[in-house]
């Protein structure tokens, strides 16, 4: 089992940059896909974001394609993304999650972190 701890979200004006960190602990995180999704109030969660084990592969929502970018660290047991020209639409609770799977479905990650906060002033 591998833990995961959201980190580095806040508020930012639109436009402005964020770099969320997700840290593990655990099982060897480097045996692990892992992803980012985020949540709205009042809406579901949505995939943001894809890493696979090694890192040679990634993938994106078109919502957030050319101004997010999810990079690792397997030395450091860290999973990064980073967010340029943020939106107000982008506001929400992101979590990333780990998972066996390099998917884009919430259920192929079995493990979540708590999630952090994303607010987007206009």
């Amino acid at each position: 089992q591998v833990q995961l701890v959201e980190s580095g979200g806040g508020l930012v004006q639109a436009g402005g940059s964020l770099r969320l960190s997700c840290a593990a602990s655990g099982r060897t995180f480097s045996n692990y896909a892992v992803g980012w999704f985020r949540q709205a109030p009042g809406k579901e969660r949505e995939f943001v974001a894809a890493i696979s084990v090694t890192g040679g592969r990634t993938n994106y929502a078109d919502s957030v394609k050319d101004r997010f970018t999810i990079s690792r660290d397997n030395a450091k047991n860290t999973v990064y993304l980073r967010m340029n020209s943020l939106k107000p639409e982008d506001t929400a609770v992101y979590y990333c999650a780990a998972g066996f799977v390099f998917g884009t479905i919430g259920f192929q990650y079995p493990y979540w972190g708590q999630g952090t906060q994303v607010t987007v002033s206009s």
